[in-house]
């Protein structure tokens, strides 16, 4: 993990490389702790620093790493040139604002992630099946196969034993998404 910081001049405190654990964060940040805002991109290991500084009562900012990267521009990309430019962006007010869910409602957002997910890979499977008849020139089943009670034989249907191992295992997805799905509910 590199750390990066600025003083109120615009110079560089703390330019550093560490191990990424919360002892050694707050080591190094003992020094600074009392006037620093903490400003880290936004991607999936943020957590632990946000609420490490949340129980340390320094105050965090999460810029959002899509738009950070189209603002920092230039080729040249590592840890240390990051944490620079986050540092620069958080000096300057121009960080982009990412929102940081609340510790205790990270895991229903995750749990609402899964689902759509699952849903977006069951309404997939659900427009992909029908057309599998295409290649084999088969005409429509006429059944809607969104309704289990309508898929047995479907497979069945394809000429070659490939076609139909294909159509099952689809189904059997189908199926699976589906039972997770009213799992999740």
């Amino acid at each position: 993990m590199s750390v990066g910081s600025r003083d109120r001049a615009g110079e560089s405190r703390l330019p550093q490389t560490m191990q990424a654990s919360p002892a050694a964060f707050l080591r190094t940040m003992t020094p600074y702790r009392a006037d620093s805002v903490v400003a880290v991109e936004c991607i999936v290991t943020w957590y632990w620093l946000a609420d490490l500084c949340a129980r340390a009562g320094s105050p965090v900012g999460l810029g959002h790493a899509r738009y950070m990267n189209a603002s920092h521009g230039g080729q040249a990309k590592h840890a240390q040139l990051d944490a620079h430019k986050i540092a620069v962006l958080r000096r300057g007010g121009m960080l982009p604002p990412a929102y940081g869910y609340a510790a205790e409602r990270r895991a229903t957002r995750d749990l609402l992630r899964r689902r759509l997910s699952l849903t977006r890979k069951r309404a997939e499977l659900r427009g992909h099946v029908p057309h599998t008849n295409s290649p084999y020139n088969l005409p429509e089943s006429g059944t809607k196969l969104a309704d289990q009670a309508n898929r047995p034989g479907v497979a069945a249907r394809c000429p070659d034993s490939a076609g139909q191992k294909s159509m099952a295992v689809d189904l059997a997805r189908m199926g699976y998404a589906a039972q997770l799905l009213r799992d999740l509910a």
